[in-house]
C-alpha cells in the first residue's frame, strides 16, 4: 500500500512570518520604504512573485504571507511607476521612468564581528564627507545595509543627470568608500584576532609587495643547478627551467638541479628577490646593503570582501526594511548609529521588536554633492589605460595604415547600431573583422563598447568582454560575402568585383592609399613615408 507523500515540515521563518506581517506597524515601516520602488515576494526561497510588482496598499503584505511569502525585497532604483518596467527596455527608456536612486551598501561577512567593524567606518566615512542623515539596517543576517538616500546628491553634475547615471555613479561611491576604509578595517581585524585564529579561519592573505611599485608579487621558485664536473663547478638559477638536468653554459656538459628556493616576483617591474640580493654587491671587501625588500602585507578576505558592488546592478533587488531572513529568521531591523556598537542578531528577534522606525531618513538636498564628486574625481583617476581614449588617426598593419574610412559599407552600417535583432551576429562580425586587421584590444574594447550604446537593446557587459577575450585569442577571418549573415543586414553583393571578403576590401584600400603616398613621394624626391603605429580615434 502507498503512503501518501509527507508535507516538507514548516521552516521557523514560515512559522512566524504571517503573525509577523498581520502587525500594523510592521506593514506600514515596510511600504512607506518601498513606494515608488519595484518591490517583490519571496516565497521561502523556492520562488519570487512575478516582476515587476508593488505594494499597492499596506495590507498587501500580510495578504502575500497568508499566500507563504517570507520576505519583501525593493529596489534601489525610485521610479515614476515601476509597473511601467519592461525587460526590453533599452536604457534610455528606463531612465525616461526613473526618478532617481538611492547608495545602498552591501556590507556582509561571514563574521558579524567584521560587518560591524566595516559598518562603523563606512558610517564614519560618510560622515567625513559631509553626509549626517544616513540609514542603517540589519541585513538579517551576518550584515548590514547602509544607506544615503537619493535627495542627498545634486541632480546633475557637469551636465549629466544625476538619475540617469545608475549604477556607474553609485558604483564609484562605494568602490571609492571601500579604499578609504580598507587600511583601517584590515587593522581592526588583525587586533581583534590572532594571526593563528585568522589561517583556521581561512581569512589571512599573505603577499609580499614590490618595493618599486608596492603592488603584490607573485610566490615562484627558483631551480639551482650545479655542474658535476669538478674542473667547471658552474652554478645556475634558472626561473624558467622546471627540467632535472640543464645544459651547463661553460663546458656543455648535463647539470644536476640539487635544489629550489622561494623567491617573490613582481610581474610589472620584472624584479624578484634575486635581483635585489643581487645589488647587495660587495666592494673592496664592505658589502653594501640594500633598502629595498619585498615587504609582507597581510590582509584578510573579509577586508576584500568588505562592500558588495554587484548589489549596485540594474533592477537587483534587496531585502526590505523590517522583512524576515530565510535562513536566521530574524529582521532586518533599522539601528541607529548609537546602537550599532551594542548590537547583536538576537536584538532584531522579531518577538522583541517593538516600535519600528522608518529606514530612510530626512535628507538635506546636496549633502552628498562632495561625496560624489570625490568619488568621480578617484575613479577617473583610477581608470586603467585601457579606458582611456585614443587620440591620433590610425594604426599599422606590416607597412598598411588602416583607417575608418577604409572600412567596407557593411562594418559602418552595423558600427550605427543595430535598431532590431542580431546584435550577437553583429558582435561576431565585428570582431572577427577588427581581431584580423590586429586592431589592440584596448581599440576594439572602447569601440565595441560605443557601438553597444546605439543598439536598441544593449549586450549584456559581461557577454561583449567574454566575446572581445575569445576572439582576441581565436582569431579568424569574417565570413565571405556570399554567407546569408550579411543579406540579415541588407546587403546582397559585395562592395566591388572580386572582393570576396570584408578583410580583402580594407586591405586593398590601404594599399591604395599607400600607393598613392609612395607616388607622391617619388615625384617630389623625397623618402618614402614611413607608417607608424598610432591610435584611432
Amino acid at each position: 500500500m502507498n503512503q501518501p507523500p509527507q508535507k516538507e515540515p514548516l521552516k521557523k521563518v514560515q512559522v512566524v512570518a504571517l503573525s509577523y506581517y498581520a502587525r500594523k506597524d510592521i506593514q506600514q515601516a515596510i511600504f512607506e520604504f518601498c513606494k515608488n520602488r519595484e518591490t517583490v515576494a519571496n516565497f521561502n526561497n523556492k520562488f519570487f512573485a512575478k516582476r515587476p510588482d508593488v505594494l499597492d496598499y499596506p495590507s498587501d503584505i500580510f495578504n502575500s504571507a497568508k499566500t507563504g511569502a517570507t520576505s519583501f525585497h525593493c529596489s534601489e532604483e525610485i521610479w515614476q511607476n515601476p509597473l511601467d518596467i519592461n525587460t526590453n527596455m533599452t536604457p534610455q527608456q528606463y531612465n525616461e521612468i526613473k526618478i532617481g536612486w538611492d547608495l545602498l551598501i552591501d556590507i556582509d561577512s561571514k563574521y558579524f564581528d567584521y560587518s560591524k567593524i566595516a559598518a562603523k567606518l563606512l558610517i564614519s566615512a560618510l560622515e567625513h564627507h559631509g553626509i549626517k542623515n544616513i540609514g542603517i539596517k540589519y541585513s538579517g543576517s551576518k550584515g548590514f545595509h547602509i544607506l544615503v538616500p537619493s535627495r542627498a546628491f545634486p541632480k546633475e553634475v557637469a551636465g549629466e543627470l544625476t538619475k540617469d547615471k545608475f549604477p556607474e555613479w553609485p558604483r564609484y561611491i562605494a568602490s571609492y568608500l571601500f579604499e578609504t576604509i580598507k587600511d583601517s578595517m584590515n587593522q581592526e581585524i588583525l587586533k581583534l584576532s590572532t594571526r593563528e585564529e585568522l589561517e583556521a579561519k581561512g581569512e589571512l592573505i599573505s603577499s609580499h609587495l614590490c618595493p618599486n611599485c608596492k603592488k603584490p608579487t607573485e610566490e615562484k621558485f627558483i631551480s639551482i643547478y650545479k655542474c658535476p664536473n669538478f674542473k667547471c663547478k658552474s652554478v645556475v638559477k634558472s626561473m624558467k627551467a622546471n627540467r632535472k638536468i640543464l645544459r651547463c653554459p661553460s663546458c656543455n656538459g648535463n647539470m644536476d638541479k640539487v635544489s629550489e628556493e622561494k623567491i617573490f616576483f613582481c610581474n610589472n617591474c620584472k624584479i624578484n628577490t634575486i635581483n635585489l640580493i643581487a645589488k647587495q654587491s660587495s666592494f673592496g671587501g664592505v658589502k653594501v646593503e640594500s633598502k629595498q625588500s619585498f615587504e609582507e602585507e597581510v590582509t584578510t578576505k573579509s577586508t576584500q570582501n568588505a562592500v558588495d558592488v554587484v548589489l549596485v546592478s540594474p533592477r537587483h533587488l534587496f531585502r526590505a526594511p523590517y522583512s524576515l531572513h530565510e535562513k536566521t529568521s530574524f529582521s532586518s531591523i533599522v539601528i541607529s548609529k548609537e546602537e550599532l556598537n551594542d548590537f547583536k542578531p538576537t536584538d532584531a528577534d522579531p518577538l522583541k521588536i517593538k516600535n519600528p522606525k522608518p529606514y530612510l531618513p530626512n535628507s538635506i538636498q546636496g549633502e552628498g554633492a562632495n561625496l560624489l564628486l570625490e568619488a568621480l574625481d578617484w575613479a577617473e583617476k583610477k581608470s586603467p589605460p585601457s579606458e582611456k581614449k585614443f587620440e591620433g588617426a590610425s594604426i599599422d598593419l606590416k607597412g598598411l595604415t588602416i583607417i575608418e574610412d577604409m572600412f567596407p559599407q557593411i562594418i559602418h552600417h552595423i558600427l550605427k547600431g543595430i535598431k532590431d535583432d542580431g546584435r550577437k551576429r553583429a558582435l561576431s562580425l565585428l570582431l572577427s573583422f577588427f581581431t584580423s586587421l590586429e586592431f589592440p584590444k584596448e581599440w576594439i574594447e572602447e569601440k565595441i563598447n560605443d557601438w553597444n550604446t546605439k543598439n536598441y537593446h544593449p549586450l549584456k557587459e559581461g557577454y561583449i568582454k567574454s566575446q572581445i577575450s575569445w576572439h582576441m585569442t581565436n582569431k579568424r577571418l569574417p565570413p565571405n560575402y556570399d554567407k546569408p549573415i550579411y543579406k540579415e543586414f541588407g546587403f546582397k553583393d559585395s562592395p566591388e568585383p572580386g572582393i570576396k571578403n570584408p578583410i580583402n576590401y580594407t586591405i586593398k584600400m590601404a594599399m591604395k592609399a599607400k600607393g598613392q603616398v609612395n607616388n607622391l613621394n617619388d615625384k617630389h624626391g623625397k623618402n618614402k613615408s614611413s607608417f607608424s603605429k598610432g591610435k584611432m580615434k
